[in-house]
């Protein structure tokens, strides 16, 4: 017989055993259990999802970087500065030197400019240098067990699962940011099996270590977002005294014909031929500051890789300044 002195002598190894049953890392391996058994309802094969978790813990730093994202108050001149620095465009004069002719041929079938591509690589990767170094499936898993927000980041892990049924990658070489990010242009599992390409033809979208689908990939991403080809994204200008600072903004869109009679000139160069082609004035610094004259739908193509007007004139002037 279960006496009442029995149960209050066993209550603390109950509770003992239940803290440590409630654990983060046993939370952390019931979820990895329930994601495996979902995809492999979804299709995902026993031998790709125990490769993929091999190893796989939930990952401490991944939460801390993703709740402690640094909160960052440059100024447009100090962002330019330190990202369209001499030394990343000498750097892609080099490479852009090196890769002219897959990156002109990349062009021509997809329709999008050379220097959009550089410009997209050079600032994602610094070429490939800084692709990120956590596995991407942990990092994934982390995110999605987490309760910022668990859904978007499961859909990208079962995308992550998917790519690796594909065979694309193997799971050791699945590298990436925290959030999960990968290769050379840094593209989220979805947007991989949305645009990935393999341009090379050996049956791999490789956007870790092969240039030709690094490349090809970011301009099918382009061109599939609209990216017109007889248009660059858009030029610095020179704007009229008095400029009106309401007239400005993404919202705000004119033909280069009526910013052209308002006064409104480019540094170098000229504007687009076709007078009709929308464009609107981005002033990232406010009036007095660095002023943009952006080319729709060209622009916006950019934007829906990230959208930060920092990052999108930044890409551009990258892209110019290298392919110059």
């Amino acid at each position: 017989m279960i006496t009442r002195r029995i149960l209050l002598a066993a209550a603390p190894a109950f509770a003992a055993r239940s803290a440590r049953a409630a654990t983060p890392e046993d939370g952390f391996a019931r979820f990895v259990a329930g994601v495996k058994a979902e995809a492999m309802r979804k299709g995902i094969s026993s031998a790709t999802l125990e490769a993929a978790f091999a190893g796989v813990r939930m990952n401490p730093r991944v939460i801390e970087l993703d709740r402690h994202q640094p909160e960052f108050s440059l100024t447009w001149e100090q962002y330019r500065a330190r990202i369209v620095s001499d030394t990343r465009v000498a750097k892609g004069r080099q490479l852009y030197a090196q890769n002219r002719a897959l990156l002109r041929e990349v062009g021509q079938r997809y329709g999008v400019s050379p220097g959009v591509l550089m410009g997209i690589w050079g600032l994602e990767s610094n070429y490939g240098q800084a692709t990120g170094g956590f596995n991407v499936i942990e990092a994934l898993a982390t995110l999605a067990w987490d309760t910022r927000r668990p859904a978007f980041f499961r859909s990208e892990l079962f995308d992550a699962l998917k790519i690796l049924e594909h065979g694309d990658i193997a799971p050791a070489q699945m590298t990436g940011s925290y959030a999960g990010a990968m290769g050379q242009t840094q593209f989220m599992p979805d947007s991989f099996l949305r645009y990935a390409v393999d341009y090379s033809g050996d049956g791999r979208r490789d956007i870790w270590g092969d240039l030709g689908d690094v490349f090809a990939s970011t301009a099918n991403y382009l061109a599939r977002e609209g990216w017109r080809g007889d248009l660059s994204w858009g030029t610095e200008i020179a704007l009229p005294a008095g400029f009106p600072a309401a007239i400005a903004g993404r919202d705000h869109r004119r033909s280069v014909a009526e910013w052209a009679r308002l006064g409104v000139q480019p540094l170098r160069g000229e504007l687009p031929r076709r007078p009709e082609t929308m464009a609107a004035v981005i002033l990232p610094g406010g009036i007095g500051g660095g002023a943009y004259l952006a080319y729709h739908p060209n622009f916006q193509a950019i934007r829906r890789y990230n959208p930060s007007d920092f990052y999108c004139i930044s890409v551009g002037l990258i892209g110019d300044a290298v392919t110059a």
